[in-house]
């Protein structure tokens, strides 16, 4: 798999009506797994919320989005992400280490409840990015 880098979108507690909604305009395969599904659920009123969705059109367009759990911060405007991800991880670790000149790193590039290594900063431009490794599958 080749290394992606795709739009990340946050939503407060819509994801899955706006996904559906994009999925209506431009076709193609959605999936969403709730923080429940994932494991990934702190607060059992947010088992229900979207931790992760991507929807992937035929014609190449894909992108991503999420809930924003209450313990996190929601603002229109900044509820957007760079998305890099694929299964290199000598070349995503180097990209998030690259990124991390100067930038507040949120969430460290560590193993993740869903297997695969994660990472999240906003860059010194104000960027927000996400580093997503794939794990093996077993």
């Amino acid at each position: 798999m080749h290394t992606q880098l795709n739009p990340y979108l946050g939503f407060k507690d819509n994801t899955r009506e706006a996904m559906e909604f994009y999925q209506s305009i431009f076709g193609g395969k959605l999936e969403m797994n709730t923080f429940k599904e994932l494991n990934a659920s702190q607060d059992p009123s947010e088992d229900n919320k979207i931790m992760h969705s991507v929807l992937q059109a035929d014609n190449g367009i894909a992108f991503m989005a999420s809930d924003t759990p209450d313990r996190m911060e929601y603002k229109i405007g900044t509820n957007f992400s760079m998305s890099l991800s694929g299964d290199n991880e000598a070349e995503l670790t180097h990209y998030f280490k690259q990124l991390s000149a100067g930038a507040n790193i949120t969430m460290p590039l560590e193993k993740a409840v869903w297997g695969d290594t994660f990472g999240m900063l906003t860059d010194k431009f104000g960027i927000n990015w996400v580093v997503n490794i794939t794990g093996s599958k077993a």
